[in-house]
């Protein structure tokens, strides 16, 4: 039964990765509209779309049934806008080496809770851990950090494609996934335990989406088991 149904998996054309896909068109289209704003018009746009810590905060202190508030919305709104090229190029790098082929495995609807679910999750995290922060969060990084720690979990085996610099010359080679995400893991909680505040703000969203990521991937398997038993 277990061969029968692998064998099906295999012969089974690769899904389009349509989510990831999307995400990148449209962080690109955000920062291109947003870089044809005038500074004044910029800065409105990261207050409107960005999560303010301390004004989440202030409608989190209300009761429960007076939660529902516009700008709960920016913890997700927050996820499609960057600081500036560098910013948005550095998260579309990762979201398409491990975005591609996790979406692929676990379809787009799964895709698109990691994505969205863990952004969001990542970034209430560090609201309830920096509530006096008045500076707006943005940026992709907790939900590609999600995306990053469900692919550990789906292909720890997989090898990644990479340009290893040797002296004078860029050398070619397929890392074991688990090395490169290890590193970059590590980075993260070096940034995290070491970094200015303004470094907190990021590493801690990054370490968030990764946990997410992991858990949300663990349930994914355990439930495939338990369907194919």
């Amino acid at each position: 039964m277990r061969t029968g149904i692998v064998t099906k998996w295999s012969k089974a054309a690769p899904r389009f990765p349509w989510v990831t896909l999307t995400i990148v068109l449209l962080c690109t289209g955000v920062l291109l509209l947003q870089s044809g704003m005038s500074p004044l018009a910029q800065n409105a746009m990261l207050e409107l779309g960005g999560v303010l810590p301390d004004q989440i905060v202030r409608i989190l202190d209300r009761p429960v049934s007076q939660w529902w508030d516009h700008q709960l919305l920016s913890l997700v709104s927050a996820l499609f806008i960057h600081a500036d090229w560098l910013h948005l190029v550095g998260n579309i790098v990762y979201l398409w080496v491990f975005g591609v082929p996790l979406e692929r495995r676990i379809g787009s609807l799964g895709m698109m809770l990691v994505f969205v679910f863990g952004g969001a999750l990542a970034n209430l995290f560090v609201v309830l851990r920096l509530p006096e922060l008045s500076s707006p969060i943005v940026g992709a990084s907790g939900a590609i950090s999600a995306v990053v720690g469900a692919y550990l979990v789906l292909f720890p085996f997989r090898r990644i494609g990479m340009l290893l610099p040797l002296g004078l010359y860029l050398q070619f080679a397929r890392v074991p996934a688990i090395l490169v995400i290890g590193s970059w893991f590590t980075l993260q909680l070096v940034y995290t335990v070491l970094g200015p505040i303004t470094g907190v703000v990021a590493w801690w969203t990054h370490m968030t989406g990764f946990a997410l990521g992991l858990i949300f991937a663990l349930l994914v398997r355990a439930l495939a088991q338990i369907k194919i038993g």
